[in-house]
């Protein structure tokens, strides 16, 4: 897996100060994406154990709520693949920080996907929030907070995983 950056101090994708890991590769090549150079599966660097490290010392600081996945695509099978094992590690080290993961791909798509695909259930298991659905340029709106279409929905993982129903994040709770 490769990765096109990491953020530190980012706190436009998820609730309070977070650090974003910007994965590469993408199918979904959404029109005007805001992140073109990250469709390629190649582009930036190969993501290895130091950036594994530098990344859970980065979440180490009590300020920073957590780690947030973007891209390029995390849910791609190749990606899913590579993250697995990071997420479970900080999970391990930072049970009480949270995951938000940025998907192209429905939440739906994903739980069929995870009859199939060996890494997508047990991924989105270790997903506290999931803003699903790609973005669509007509739907833009510099209102929504986390997303930048309307069609995006922000997903609580464990809620929903146990209602077995969408469960749409609600801040605070």
């Amino acid at each position: 897996m490769h990765f096109a950056s990491i953020k530190n101090c980012d706190i436009a994708n998820g609730v309070g100060v977070r650090i974003s890991l910007f994965v590469s590769g993408c199918t979904h090549h959404c029109h005007n994406c805001f992140n073109q150079e990250a469709w390629d599966f190649n582009y930036g660097q190969e993501f290895t154990k130091t950036q594994e490290d530098q990344i859970i010392d980065l979440l180490k600081p009590d300020y920073i709520a957590g780690l947030s996945l973007l891209g390029g695509e995390p849910m791609e099978d190749l990606n899913q693949k590579g993250l697995l094992p990071f997420v479970k590690r900080v999970k391990q080290i930072y049970p009480n920080k949270t995951i938000w993961c940025y998907s192209g791909y429905t939440y739906e798509y994903l739980l069929e996907k995870s009859k199939t695909q060996e890494y997508t259930k047990e991924l989105l298991s270790l997903i506290d929030v999931l803003v699903d659905g790609k973005y669509v340029e007509e739907l833009h709106d510099l209102s929504l907070r986390f997303r930048g279409s309307s069609n995006q929905r922000i997903i609580d993982v464990p809620k929903t995983l146990q209602q077995n129903e969408i469960v749409l994040w609600q801040e605070g709770k």
